[in-house]
């Protein structure tokens, strides 16, 4: 008897939802069983419809998107072409997929603001309060409860993000991969502009992405869920990207394996 428990921790991938900027958000066109009947007469020379099972087809979707659609991967390219110091960053096809099946790590952050930094002491005093230490490889998830804004134009503003600080934190202790139910791994990128508007510092500017320089790394974006996992840790979890050829990023049926 199989108890494992499987969690889905993805959105699905749809179009016309105000969550992204409007160049991001895909466009979707609906090949019908009616319609993939008309494209198998092409194929097919000489074939009635009335000869096909209801005088229906195939159905197809078409689909305009970006890498960073839908729940995602980033690669270290996606953040800057160098990583480890001077190195060659990866890109999404070669991101080793033993990085991609490891423990998972819950740490929840839904008691902040929006907009608000989780920093290194946030991390570490999460850790402590739930009795776990990391070991290198470990898959660490941040519950930011943003993921309840999905589907509306609020979604990209929504949650607290990462720094630096809090980024390097963890991969420094060996992790790899990482992942967030909001938008974005640093804050939302409107409290990070009308910051650097104020104070001029560009340090704050994608912070925790660009944090990949230093240390090569990978995080999911637009995960949800995260708070049907019933413990911060005891659990898998697997998020093979999409093989894409040089890409920044791949699209990823994330799942937690309890």
């Amino acid at each position: 008897m199989n108890t494992q428990q499987l969690i889905d921790l993805s959105i699905s991938i749809e179009p016309d939802l105000p969550s992204d900027p409007p160049a991001m958000i895909p466009q979707m066109v609906y090949i019908d069983h009616r319609m993939g009947a008309d494209q198998m007469l092409e194929f097919f020379k000489g074939v009635r419809k009335d000869q096909l099972p209801n005088s229906l087809g195939w159905a197809v979707e078409m689909l305009t998107l970006t890498t960073h659609s839908g729940t995602h991967l980033d690669a270290p390219y996606h953040y800057h072409p160098t990583m480890d110091k001077g190195k060659k960053a990866l890109t999404i096809d070669e991101i080793p997929l033993e990085w991609c099946f490891c423990d998972g790590v819950l740490l929840d952050f839904s008691h902040k603001k929006d907009g608000e930094r989780i920093t290194a002491k946030d991390v570490e005093n999460e850790l402590e309060r739930i009795d776990y230490a990391l070991k290198p490889y470990d898959i660490v998830l941040i519950r930011t409860g943003a993921d309840r804004s999905w589907g509306k134009a609020e979604y990209l503003v929504k949650g607290p993000g990462m720094t630096r600080e809090s980024t390097l934190f963890l991969l420094d202790r060996g992790v790899k991969v990482v992942g967030i139910d909001a938008w974005s791994w640093d804050r939302p990128l409107p409290f990070i502009a009308e910051e650097f508007q104020k104070t001029g510092d560009p340090s704050i500017i994608w912070e925790a992405h660009f944090a990949g320089i230093e240390k090569g790394y990978c995080h999911m974006e637009k995960l949800t869920n995260l708070g049907s996992i019933p413990k911060p840790h005891g659990f898998k979890v697997s998020c093979f990207p999409v093989k894409i050829k040089a890409a920044s990023a791949g699209w990823t049926r994330v799942v937690a394996i309890i």
